[in-house]
This record gives structure tokens, sequence and C-alpha cells, in this order.
């Protein structure tokens, strides 16, 4: 005979959901296994033990002794007491017999004497080179010509049969001026000198200028001596 079973007497149909309320039972045990905290007893007295045995080195430290000054001496001032009764000497004669015709030496009273200040000329600085170079009146046409004009062959130098050129040099000053006439090369023979006084006797110069400023130039200018 079979045997029958009502659907709702059957347990086969209900093994999944028991099989998930097992799993959800054991998941649920587990998690709370796992918080379960578990303390660990600490014995104290090791721990203090351990802190009692460990040293610090203890570094020393050192103090920099500053040393003060000495105390300012005190300076006494010592008073002496002179007699009245001593006698001071003096070099201070004095003539009690003198009378109306007694001659007196005349008193020179002393007069120190007066340093006198020697005053430093400062030589204001010669130029070589400037912006606008001194030139003759006229320009180097009328030098040709005032130097023709003016130099006197000297006889020397006709008798011995010197010629050539004696290179100068000068100064033209702010003023147009020639000062510090100076024989750079000559050739003998008075022409030097002949030289020298040609151009010591020129008309000022158009004096040099520098920034639009007139200043000292130095100018070499040759004279020539040529014999006929």
């Amino acid at each position: 005979m079979e045997t029958i079973k009502s659907n709702k007497a059957n347990l086969d149909n209900k093994r999944f959901i028991f099989l998930e309320i097992g799993l959800l039972i054991t998941l649920t045990i587990v998690f709370f296994a796992f918080n379960i905290k578990s303390y660990k007893k600490i014995n104290v007295e090791t721990l203090f033990s351990q802190q009692a045995e460990i040293t610090e080195e203890i570094i020393p430290v050192t103090v920099q002794e500053t040393k003060l000054p000495p105390p300012p001496t005190k300076q006494i001032t010592k008073i002496r007491i002179v007699e009245d009764n001593i006698e001071v000497e003096s070099d201070v004669e004095i003539n009690v017999e003198a009378d109306q015709a007694t001659v007196m030496a005349e008193y020179i009273p002393y007069v120190p004497p007066v340093q006198k200040e020697e005053e430093e000329i400062k030589e204001e600085q010669v130029f070589v080179i400037v912006e606008s170079m001194p030139s003759f009146p006229g320009g180097e046409l009328e030098l040709m010509k005032y130097l023709n004009s003016n130099l006197k062959y000297p006889t020397m130098a006709k008798e011995m049969g010197i010629s050539g050129r004696v290179f100068l040099t000068f100064v033209v000053e702010k003023d147009g001026s020639v000062t510090d006439i100076q024989v750079l090369r000559g050739i003998g023979g008075g022409c030097d000198e002949e030289a020298i006084r040609v151009v010591k006797n020129m008309p000022k110069w158009i004096p040099g200028k520098q920034r639009n400023v007139p200043v000292r130039v130095r100018f070499n200018l040759p004279v020539k001596f040529t014999l006929l």
C-alpha cells in the first residue's frame, strides 16, 4: 500500500528554510564570540620595578663665572699746610734806593712770533686734448704769416749752416696767454732761443674749451728755420 502524505506534513519543502535559519544562528554566535574582549592581567609591581632600574644619565650644567671688575680706587687729596714764615725766592730785583737820576731799562714785552700760514697754490690741471683745441687768431695761415714776419735768422746759425725745425711746447692759459714755453727738440746755433722769443711775443690765442668751459691746454708747435 502507498503511504499518502499531505503537503503540510511534508518537511522536504521546508529543508531550505531550516538551513538558512541554522546558518544565521551560527553566524550570530561567531560574531558575538569575536566581540568578547579578553583582559590580560598586568603585574603593576613589575612595571614599577622596571622603571626603577632604568637610570638616566644626568649631564652636569657648567656655569661660567663672570669676574667682576675691581672696585675703583678712591683718590685721596692731601692738603699740605705751608707755614706763613717760609721765604719765597724771586728773580725780580727791586732797587729801593732808585731816584729820578737812576736810568731804568726799557721794558720790552715779549711778543710770540707769528707763524705765517703757507698758502697752498693748487695748480689747475693742464689738458692735452680737449673738445675745442686752442687756436691762433685767424687760423694756421695767420700763424705762419706771424712766424715768417717775426723770425730773425741767428747769425751763428747762418755762419755754421744750421737749418731745421725747433719743436716747442707751451701752455695756452684760460685767457689765451702763452706760458711755460719749453724746447722739446732744438737745433742749436741760437735758433732755439729765437723760437722761444717769437712764441713768447705772440698775441693771445683763442683758449681751448672743455664742456664749453675755458681750460688750460698744452700745445706743441714746430718752428722752421730755412737758409735761403
